[in-house]
């Protein structure tokens, strides 16, 4: 599971002074459940889950994601987590089979073990046509697929997705969800962040809607529903947010 207790992070430089990107985010996400991060872009979104996968140490709180302590324990929780997000970052020299097994190895697999992986990730991902082109000839849709596998070749136990369909087709898109609604399936843990409502609506067990780097509202879509009394997603994202901001301009 997934518990954020207090997560803060401070970036300081002299232009802008220090700017508090995640202020106090607390909340948990327990196996065979999505958790949906939904906001606007700079919400601190990318940078809570860049904590939670221990890329950022935070300034104040801290995590604990598969049993283990962000900060107390940052290798045991990189090798227990997969994160995928839009920006594919993937090494055009290499095929797309090298590419997946390279992560592999990085996360301690080797010979048959990860042959029997890598196998059985591009059968299920329909990549065997494309395995052994080179990584800078793939379309946008191939690349995707090449950073689904290489996040998931070690089968982690926690699944982390960033934004993951930003910029994509509608059916490279849909390829990605679906991956997400399979992790769910097989018993991870899954955190998804977003601004697309329907992706909210649809994927997510419960959501927690963050602004101004922190969770503003949380619970599940009939939770949110009932309580803002509206079935329109987007109606209550602007009723949460918007509520927040004529604060803000009051006080």
């Amino acid at each position: 599971m997934i518990e954020a207790r207090g997560l803060t992070k401070i970036f300081s430089g002299k232009k802008h002074g220090e700017i508090k990107a995640v202020n106090a985010v607390t909340f948990h996400c327990e196996p065979g459940e999505i958790y949906g991060l939904l906001g606007a872009n700079g919400a601190g979104k990318t940078t809570t889950l860049r904590m939670l996968a221990t890329i950022l140490r935070p300034t104040s709180g801290t995590a604990v994601v598969a049993g283990y302590d962000v900060l107390a324990d940052p290798q045991n929780v990189r090798r227990r987590v997969g994160f995928l997000s839009m920006a594919t970052a993937l090494y055009g020299r290499l095929t797309a089979r090298e590419m997946v097994e390279y992560f592999g190895r990085l996360n301690g697999m080797d010979g048959e073990g990860l042959r029997r992986a890598v196998d059985e990730i591009f059968s299920i991902l329909k990549m065997e046509e494309f395995s052994q082109r080179r990584c800078d000839k793939l379309s946008t849709g191939m690349k995707q697929k090449v950073s689904i596998a290489r996040t998931l070749v070690h089968d982690p136990l926690v699944m982390i997705f960033d934004e993951p369909t930003a910029g994509l087709d509608v059916m490279t898109a849909r390829t990605v969800l679906d991956f997400v609604r399979t992790c769910r399936s097989r018993g991870k843990t899954v955190i998804f962040s977003t601004h697309i409502m329907s992706e909210a609506a649809k994927l997510c067990d419960r959501i927690g809607i963050i602004h101004d780097g922190s969770i503003l509202a949380e619970g599940t879509l009939k939770e949110l529903q009932r309580r803002y009394e509206t079935a329109d997603l987007e109606e209550i994202f602007v009723q949460v947010v918007g509520g927040e901001q004529c604060l803000l301009v009051t006080q």
